[in-house]
């Protein structure tokens, strides 16, 4: 590979790894060229690029973000999954082809400057979706708020309830 092409794949490497949410660093080994490409076309509906790409190249790229934890995995065929949008769809879809494939293996994962290792990838693939989580947040915020309400709510309901009690006893007599 020309020296020039060498620093353009670095630089879009590094680009790809600043640019995204999560990385999934694979070894596809054993794979034909169409089951990559099926793989590939998959996770592009995921909003995932998913690169083969040489270790020393991406090693330079890691270095150059402070990455090098990194280094230690990069041994081997590698592939590397660019996750730009959910991360658990892509992880959930790679631990599932793992599963499935006799020669596929995931080796980590790289998330918010944290290295992660392959069970920490595929329990990421079991967390509920994006939504799921949001709408779990939102409701322990709101159930505070909701508990401080009927707590204030209560003196007067219970004082409207012995009033109508009351009124009650007052037509029956």
């Amino acid at each position: 590979m020309k020296k020039s092409k060498k620093f353009e794949t670095v630089e879009n490497l590094t680009a790809k790894l600043q640019k995204s949410q999560a990385a999934i660093i694979t070894d596809y080994r054993g794979l034909t060229v169409a089951e990559v490409g099926e793989l590939r076309s998959q996770l592009r509906k995921l909003n995932v690029d998913y690169n083969v790409t040489k270790n020393t190249l991406l090693r330079m790229a890691s270095r150059r973000l402070g990455l090098g934890a990194l280094e230690g995995v990069l041994e081997g065929p590698t592939a590397i999954a660019f996750c730009y949008g959910d991360v658990v769809a892509p992880a959930k879809a790679l631990s599932e082809y793992a599963r499935a494939s006799k020669v596929f293996s995931l080796k980590a994962g790289f998330m918010s400057g944290q290295l992660l290792s392959t069970a920490q990838v595929t329990e990421m693939a079991y967390l509920p979706p994006k939504e799921t989580l949001m709408a779990r947040v939102l409701g322990g915020i709101q159930a505070p708020a909701s508990n401080v309400l009927g707590m204030l709510n209560a003196p007067v309901s219970g004082l409207l309830t012995v009033l109508q009690a009351r009124v009650g006893q007052l037509q029956g007599a």
